[in-house]
């Protein structure tokens, strides 16, 4: 049971009825602002050089020396 059209129509006019077409407008254009703030914000971030505060792993390494360490300690 999906919606219909009528049903949808429905909706909407409720929605202007209780709202308003000025909220409505002014919600729709604090979204789009939210939108546009979201996006500069990811464009910046991109943009910014590390600040050397990203801490570096390999795995391949560390799993080596713990295999390493437990060969030691098993054989004593």
């Amino acid at each position: 049971m999906g919606l219909s059209v009528w049903q949808i129509l429905i909706i909407a006019v409720v929605a202007i009825l209780l709202f308003g077409r000025g909220r409505i407008s002014d919600l729709m254009g604090d979204v789009a602002k939210g939108i546009k703030s979201f996006k500069k914000g990811m464009a910046e971030d991109d943009d910014e050089p590390s600040d050397g505060k990203t801490i570096e792993h390999q795995a391949s390494d560390t799993v080596s020396q713990e295999t390493s360490e437990d060969k030691t300690k098993s054989s004593n």
